[in-house]
């Protein structure tokens, strides 16, 4: 038995509990990794309110890093004993043991909080930028607009957009100005009068608009990106129907090729992710009231098994 985040009845962070659960076991090209970290995201409050899925009970967590210690069959590119990290299609990463179904080494330069903060935010990040063909052949030197740029998947957006040469105008509150800078975008303020504060960076508009932070701007971004099909948003289902914009989710794919990808540009100085704080597994009611509290920048994540004495 291993011990995991669940809740059976949707409410606030005190439905969250630890359980044991039966070990899970790899498929094919799989692999279960000694879970060392895995992140907290805003999708795990939704979830936990009953806004996404309907059954119950729920287990927690779509990414998480750690020891490989079982191979799936077919597995031949990590052994028992690597360290890696990567996504659990069945969302139960908040555990001691995992299956990963895509996973990558862990860079070098990383420890298990740092890599676990990783997954979700660079597959999300790099699907959008896929979809937009943002650095794709004609695409490299264009200019995208990223609406929300200083959280975790923006800040990521950024990074990889400044990786695949395009210039990135990013909207963030005041106090996140400089943060965006350190990224390699010109931050714009977010609310009423964006469009304007975008057009004196671009008269002409953008070729591109990312939106992660889901705040209504739909219609400022189409007009400045010159049309629905420029846009895609990560967090506004309801405005991607009603203006015909493009939302993204994994039901389509994911990019897994991140993954394999991110370590050079970690390992090069041209991509991080800070993690704020992290919290032991039996804390997960504290990460969740710390993520809805708003104020943190960089990713939460609990720590497992021996890396819990060590990251705290």
């Amino acid at each position: 038995m291993v011990k995991a985040a669940r809740f059976s009845r949707f409410g606030g962070p005190e439905v969250l509990e630890i359980v044991d659960l039966p070990d899970p076991h790899p498929g094919p090209g799989q692999v279960r990794i000694a879970v060392r970290a895995a992140g907290v995201n805003p999708s795990d409050w939704k979830k936990r309110e009953g806004l996404m899925d309907p059954e119950l009970p729920q287990t927690m967590g779509y990414e998480a890093a750690g020891v490989v210690d079982e191979l799936g069959e077919g597995v031949a590119d990590v052994a028992v004993g690597d360290r890696v990290f990567g996504l659990s299609a069945e969302g139960a990463a908040q555990a001691e043991l995992t299956v990963l179904s895509f996973y990558a080494p862990i860079p070098p330069s990383l420890d298990f909080p740092g890599a676990a903060a990783l997954p979700a935010a660079i597959e999300t990040a790099t699907r959008a930028l896929d979809q937009l063909d943002v650095g794709a052949g004609a695409g490299r030197g264009s200019t995208l607009l990223i609406n929300g740029a200083s959280g975790s998947v923006g800040s990521a957006a950024v990074q990889l957009a400044v990786a695949r040469g395009a210039r990135v105008i990013g909207t963030a509150s005041p106090a996140n100005h400089d943060y965006l800078r350190s990224l390699g975008a010109e931050p714009v303020a977010y609310g009423q009068g964006l469009a304007g504060r975008v057009r004196a960076l671009a008269p002409d508009g953008v070729d591109a608009a990312l939106d992660v932070a889901g705040s209504g701007v739909l219609p400022e971004l189409i007009e400045l990106a010159g049309g629905p099909e420029h846009v895609v948003t990560i967090a506004d289902f309801g405005g991607a129907r009603e203006h015909g914009v493009r939302f993204s989710s994994g039901d389509a794919g994911r990019a897994v090729h991140a993954l394999a990808e991110i370590g050079e540009l970690i390992e090069s100085g041209r991509f991080s992710l800070p993690v704020a704080r992290t919290f032991p597994l039996a804390e997960i009611a504290q990460a969740h009231r710390a993520g809805e509290a708003g104020q943190v920048r960089g990713k939460l994540v609990l720590v497992v098994g021996p890396a819990a004495g060590d990251t705290l």
